[in-house]
């Protein structure tokens, strides 16, 4: 029996393992790093000890303090997440000599799955199928571009040591072989001290099929049903959901029986997951096993009434599985999402800032929220991006689909960029909707998906002007002599000294520039929104209670938050976040052409000498911010004049990186 438990990592899984370890009567004791001091995750543990500065490699990922803090706490069980030290044999190995609890697999499983190239062998001895590649440790650019003519193009490019998308590139030619691996060396090594690379056949509109196993240290195995997580980008999950739309009973039991026999090639013990990419013939693949909790492991729970981490805590302790194969069923369907402080519409770029507003939707039996943070917490450069996962279920695909819309729809963010919309195009879009998902769904639906310019609401014009109007009074409120308290400053009407009724508004939503006029009488707001045309009018009044009415008698909820230069309102189930403008424009200043960084991070390449012509689209700088590369380019042909920073420079958003000339200036 565990009795103390050290999580060794943060966010939402240190809280979601609390959780279930609170539940269980075992005590708990939190790490973190300066970044961290008032996380939720230190906030709801038992305990808490302070593992060193910001950057993981500091604090998270030092196996030394992670242990010192485990024999200072008198922990006698170590629970690592997801990420992190979670597959590190090393940490594992170091676990079991201090005499600690590791609640995972051995070190000899983790270091036989480590490498994708090693972990192949393994499987093809094991009967598991394969995708034809090349996993040898032979890594001349020369013979692996003979081994890529050989499998035939497209292949796909994968760092050996990698997971989540990272050190991973599909190449279509021989001609962007070179580039595409030395950018994919280059994110491996950055990622996992590790640039070994391995090449497979791209298999073209495969669905994404991952089986959960579990074994225990009897020799023991089960597998707990499959997801499909096949809506993804950057090869990152976006939308997992269980069981796998379509899958027969047949082929779902073939793959889990192939999943077992990976598992048991290599002793495994506890929870892990073998992925499959499954090809519209039925035929499907071994892509690589993940020797710990997966992120979307909530869908599996909620349709099979298990909780995983109860179950790590069993066996790690030595107890033997709490389920036999025949005692496990499939109840209804569940879907996941993943919410991320990102800007879709600028190419998925993660955003930093403090989070002003998180109000998830209310949980219940059927909706649930698995979040480490809360209002008013910082997004850091530091971490990933994930703001939380909202889970749903239902009695079939269409209930639980429903379900996650409206949890969505009631999910209040403000302060920084999020993809909740973007969420709710893919889960709507017809394909989606009817199952029909590829690994290439998001690139296929590209221009419904991903729209730079979304349009607006006459419903979010609406919550605007009211934000506004509201802000206007609370304003003129906050300016009057408090001892005044008879002052005409302090109603709630519309009077002023010498202004009039009527107001011009610019805002700026998501940089579309948009004008609003608001009237109001008798408590009413007029407003008329010029670019919505006809639809574009209309009137409100707010009521006790935060309700908006609209005067043709419907009410729907409505809520408004402040942010750093302008506000979000929560209208019903649309959000908007906006900026105030100035109500003088001006002609604006001239500013010196050049690339600006999109995001926090550090500048980790320099690819054009100052001074060089390049090409429109051509890569100038490459850019490393929360686990990922970004890549800037020339916004049009012309000169590299100088660069305004060096590699290994920690960059602030906004800053000029790269004074740049096009040939339309000169």
């Amino acid at each position: 029996m565990i009795r103390k438990l050290l999580i060794a990592n943060r966010g939402e899984i240190a809280c979601r393992i609390i959780k279930t370890a609170r539940r269980l009567g075992v005590a708990t004791v939190a790490v973190y790093s300066d970044a961290d001091a008032d996380a939720l995750h230190v906030q709801l543990a038992d305990e808490a000890v302070r593992l060193g500065p910001a950057p993981a490699r500091d604090s998270y990922l030092d196996v030394a303090r992670v242990l010192d803090a485990a024999k200072r706490t008198n922990a006698d069980a170590i629970h690592p997440g997801y990420g992190f030290l979670s597959e590190n044999a090393g940490f594992c190995r170091a676990c079991q000599e201090a005499g600690i609890i590791f609640v995972g697999p051995p070190a000899s499983a983790i270091e036989a799955m480590g490498s994708k190239s090693a972990a192949k062998r393994i499987m093809e001895e094991a009967k598991v199928p394969l995708v034809p590649g090349y996993h040898g440790e032979e890594q001349d650019p020369a013979v692996l571009e003979e081994h890529a003519q050989r499998i035939g193009y497209p292949i796909l490019l994968k760092a050996a040591a990698g997971g989540g998308g990272k050190g991973m590139r599909r190449v279509d030619s021989h001609g962007e072989f070179r580039s595409a691996l030395d950018a994919a060396k280059r994110e491996a090594m950055n990622a996992f001290s590790d640039d070994l690379m391995l090449l497979e056949r791209y298999v073209v509109s495969p669905r994404h099929v991952e089986i959960q196993v579990f074994c225990d240290q009897q020799g023991n195995g089960v597998y707990l049903f499959e997801r499909d997580c096949s809506v993804q980008r950057r090869h990152q999950k976006v939308v997992e959901e269980a069981p796998a739309p379509g899958l027969s009973e047949e082929l779902r039991a073939e793959m889990g029986e192939a999943a077992l026999r990976a598992a048991h090639a290599i002793g495994y013990q506890g929870a892990g997951t073998v992925e499959f990419l499954l090809d519209a013939d039925g035929s499907f693949y071994f892509m690589e096993m993940n020797t710990r909790l997966q992120v979307e492991h909530p869908v599996t729970e909620m349709i099979s009434g298990q909780d995983l981490v109860a179950w790590q805590l069993a066996v790690a302790a030595g107890e033997p599985l709490p389920k036999r194969q025949e005692e496990l069923a499939i109840d209804g369907h569940a879907f996941e999402v993943r919410i991320y402080a990102e800007d879709p519409d600028n190419d998925f770029l993660p955003a930093t800032g403090t989070l002003v507003r998180h109000r998830p939707p209310e949980e219940s039996a059927s909706v649930r929220v698995d979040t480490g943070v809360q209002s008013g917490d910082e997004i850091s450069v530091h971490y990933d991006p994930m703001i939380a996962k909202l889970i749903c279920h239902g009695r079939n695909r269409r209930e639980a689909l429903a379900r996650l819309d409206r949890a969505l729809g009631q999910y209040q963010i403000a302060g920084l960029r999020h993809n909740i919309d973007f969420l709710r195009r893919v889960i709507n879009q017809e394909d989606f909707a009817a199952g029909r998902v590829s690994t290439h769904f998001i690139e296929d639906h590209e221009s419904e998906l991903l729209q730079a310019e979304r349009a607006l609401t006459p419903l979010e014009c609406a919550g605007i002007a009211a934000y506004l109007h509201e802000r206007e009074i609370r304003d003129l409120r906050a300016a009057a002599p408090v001892a005044d308290r008879h002052s005409p400053w302090h109603a709630g009407d519309n009077w002023r000294s010498g202004l009039s009724a009527r107001r011009r508004h610019n805002v700026d939503i998501h940089g579309r520039h948009v004008e609003l006029v608001t009237e109001v009488s008798d408590g009413t707001v007029s407003w008329h929104c010029p670019v919505l045309g006809d639809t574009g009018r209309g009137e409100i009044r707010l009521l006790p209670g935060r309700e908006l009415a609209l005067v043709d008698g419907r009410r729907m909820s409505f809520a408004s938050v402040d942010t750093a230069e302008g506000g979000a309102v929560f209208v019903a189930d649309r959000q908007v976040e906006f900026r105030v403008l100035p109500p003088d424009l001006g002609e604006g200043g001239q500013h010196a052409e050049g690339l600006e960084a999109p995001m926090n991070g550090t500048v980790i390449a320099l690819l054009a000498e100052p001074g060089s012509r390049v090409e429109e689209n051509q890569p100038l700088l490459v850019m490393e911010a929360m686990k990922m590369e970004h890549t800037l380019r020339a916004p049009a042909a012309g000169v590299v004049q100088q660069y305004l920073c060096a590699e290994g420079d920690l960059v602030d958003g906004g800053s000029l990186l790269v004074d740049f000339e096009s040939e339309e200036q000169s």
